[in-house]
């Protein structure tokens, strides 16, 4: 993905663009999720750093999706067009993900006969964006992709030619999905809100763990910056989901046949939220229940 930005942001500069292109990486590890963002425009570019709001994501791993930690939704809006490389259809995906946006497919293949290809879905995703941005011609995409593939052997470098341009075809029909937007901008950044943590005693942040039945006393709810709340309007009491996939086992069914959280030890992996198959279940910032509870409003 840090090569498939690469040559995305290489062929918008080609066609005039002023262009960033960075990879972002987590964890250092064989199998970490990895990102990568493409910021263009045909006026200079002052701002740094991610996309907050994203005008396309392309998603090569489909199983990213639902991880919380690859934060693969973060800042969809409806403006947004979210292209996943899946066997799945897009209505598929619609249903599952509930989203405002408009969401698209790069087919993937049901089987991979030689490993060696699964690298070229990079250029796969390049090409599909290329196409996507209706600015890139065919000629500028492939002098991109010879540019930034220049070391390899010219067979690999061909291959991934290949790909790029089948993705680029596939496309056709969305040409010019994502366009232009100057809307967004560093005037209208705004503070981030603060989640205040209250110091305890060591006594009782630390008991002793020689001793029985201790691990309640540690509030690991703490730690949490977003929480998971529950509409129970939307819920279908299939309880056994979230607090199957709970790790913590901070899901209990109550008296009423619903499905209660125990805050005090739901650490805010969302990963309810994303098993969840009626979407009754939403991530919600951590100082909004605090401030509802506040005026009263129950959360």
């Amino acid at each position: 993905m840090k090569t498939a930005s690469r040559i995305l942001g290489t062929a918008l500069f080609l066609e005039g663009f002023e262009v960033q292109d960075a990879p972002r990486y987590g964890a250092e590890r064989r199998g970490a999720p990895i990102f990568a963002y493409v910021r263009a425009s045909r006026e200079p570019i002052n701002e740094r750093g991610i996309i907050r709001q994203p005008h396309l994501i392309i998603v090569a791993d489909e199983t990213l999706v639902p991880v919380p930690a690859a934060g693969v939704l973060s800042g969809i809006t409806k403006i947004t067009t979210l292209l996943v490389h899946s066997f799945e259809s897009p209505e598929t995906w619609q249903e599952r993900l509930n989203t405002p946006a408009r969401i698209l497919v790069l087919p993937a293949a049901d089987t991979v006969e030689e490993r060696e290809d699964i690298p070229f879905v990079g250029t796969a995703c390049a090409g599909a964006a290329a196409r996507l941005v209706g600015e890139i011609s065919r000629e500028f995409l492939i002098e991109a992709i010879h540019h930034e593939l220049a070391h390899l052997s010219p067979d690999i470098v061909q291959k991934n030619t290949e790909k790029a341009m089948e993705a680029y075809d596939l496309m056709a029909s969305h040409e010019g999905y994502i366009k232009e937007d100057g809307d967004f901008s560093g005037g209208a950044y705004e503070k981030p809100d603060w989640v205040d943590l209250p110091f305890e005693e060591a006594r009782r942040s630390a008991p002793a763990i020689h001793a029985a039945a201790t691990s309640v006393e540690v509030k690991t709810g703490l730690w949490r910056t977003m929480r998971p709340v529950i509409d129970f309007e939307h819920c279908n009491r299939c309880w056994w989901v979230c607090s199957t996939f709970c790790p913590d086992s901070a899901i209990e069914l109550g008296e009423d046949g619903f499905p209660e959280i125990d805050y005090d030890h739901c650490k805010g992996c969302m990963i309810c939220v994303a098993q969840c198959p009626a979407h009754a279940i939403e991530a919600v910032a951590e100082h909004k229940p605090k401030a509802h509870a506040a005026e009263g409003v129950e959360s």
